[in-house]
């Protein structure tokens, strides 16, 4: 398991967030800089304990209306090969030294637990505590075989949603703008075989739920019940 450090970090990572999220398509912004908070999230484990990897949701203030926003970042201690255009920013860690931020959609480790997640061979865990689980996470996976591994490096970014394709078809869909689901219940497209989903803190100081990654890859539409 992760160890979580509570350690200062230089710049903090919503001082990061707020240089980088107007950069990209999905952002739904004001005019002036982003005004971000925490809302919610959770973290994967890197089998290999080499690779931060945190969901992250963050609730901007600064347009007509509050948006929450989906940042899965990867924490690394050094580049990685090829990801230069995914770079969210370095940072300085009390106990680990110098780290390298990413879009985590461009990291396969991400992409690669991420599924292991939607498959259950993973759990979710608390984006704050050490060897805790999150149990507000749910997940689903209808299908009769292992989803695809072989996704390309390459995420396409959408208005609302960033996609990741595999060669034979199937693809990872993470939803950048999160919107709450009616009841709290989400609904899978018609074609979707897995998700995540999970929930956030809005201004008003409630908890919504929505989806946050769905895999497409035909079925039929279900509602989302605890996994």
């Amino acid at each position: 398991m992760a160890v979580i450090h509570h350690v200062a970090l230089k710049p903090a990572k919503l001082e990061l967030l707020t240089s980088w999220l107007p950069s990209q398509p999905w952002y739904f912004g004001g005019a002036g800089e982003p005004e971000l908070a925490k809302a919610g999230g959770f973290r994967l484990d890197d089998p290999q304990g080499e690779v931060g990897i945190e969901f992250m949701v963050v609730t901007d203030t600064s347009g007509t209306r509050p948006t929450a926003y989906l940042v899965p970042l990867t924490y690394r201690g050094a580049p990685l090969d090829g990801a230069e255009h995914a770079l969210v920013g370095t940072m300085e860690h009390g106990v680990l030294g110098r780290r390298w931020a990413y879009d985590g959609c461009h990291d396969p480790v991400l992409v690669a637990q991420l599924l292991a997640l939607i498959e259950g061979r993973v759990q979710a865990q608390d984006q704050n505590t050490s060897d805790t689980p999150d149990r507000e996470v749910t997940r689903s996976y209808t299908g009769d075989s292992p989803a695809a591994t072989d996704f390309t490096a390459t995420a396409v970014d959408g208005q609302e949603v960033t996609e990741l394709s595999a060669p034979h078809g199937p693809a990872l869909r993470l939803h950048r703008i999160l919107r709450p689901a009616p009841d709290n219940t989400p609904v899978l497209p018609l074609e979707a075989t897995g998700h995540v989903a999970g929930a956030w803190q809005i201004p008003d100081g409630t908890r919504a739920r929505g989806l946050f990654v769905v895999l497409r890859n035909g079925g039929q539409a279900a509602s989302v019940g605890p996994s």
